[in-house]
């Protein structure tokens, strides 16, 4: 399944706008990708990343 994650996610004191497609099988394995992925990417915390929606993509 496909799921469309929207949150936000703290860097250098501003709040950054993001919306990713993950592949997951459900949508607390989605969360956890999505933390992981951003994470990594942009050097934050995962109690800097806000995840405001998800939905699953058809």
């Amino acid at each position: 399944m496909i799921f469309e994650v929207e949150g936000k996610f703290k860097v250098n004191g501003e709040w950054m706008f993001f919306k990713k497609k993950i592949e997951a099988h459900n949508e607390n394995m989605a969360t956890e990708k999505t933390y992981s992925l951003i994470g990594s990417n942009h050097k934050v915390k995962r109690n800097l990343i806000r995840i405001n929606g998800i939905r699953k993509v058809e």
